[in-house]
């Protein structure tokens, strides 16, 4: 069964760093992408990035472009999330997911508890 573990969220100042961490199960790996999104308390979710299996391609949200990154090891089964540059506005709880594809559009199919990220004071 598809079981996904997000952790590595924390409270941080704006202009740093952090990195998120999914952990996934053998079956949530076998599906064709894993993506993460993050919503915020009265905002809709919205999509951050997603990642493919080998060859990786990756796709991100433009309002995260060249700040964040994602990557996998599919040794570990695990797919981070790297976040640099924080800004006030990345504060949410965020969430890796299955996707049918890699896309901004695409629909997140099963997704875990989720990791909360705070910037600011």
């Amino acid at each position: 069964q598809v079981q996904l573990t997000e952790s590595g969220g924390a409270l941080v100042q704006p202009g740093e760093s952090l990195r998120l961490s999914c952990t996934a199960s053998e079956f949530a790996l076998n599906y064709h992408a894993i993506a993460w999104f993050r919503q915020a308390p009265g905002k809709e979710r919205e999509f951050v990035a997603c990642i493919t299996g080998s060859p990786a391609t990756t796709k991100l949200a433009d309002s995260v472009r060249g700040r964040f990154a994602i990557s996998r090891d599919n040794r570990k089964k695990t797919i981070y999330l790297q976040m640099n540059t924080l800004e006030p506005e990345d504060t949410a709880r965020y969430y890796c997911a299955t996707q049918n594809m890699c896309a901004e559009y695409a629909p997140f199919l099963s997704w875990g508890q989720g990791t909360q990220v705070t910037v600011g004071t």
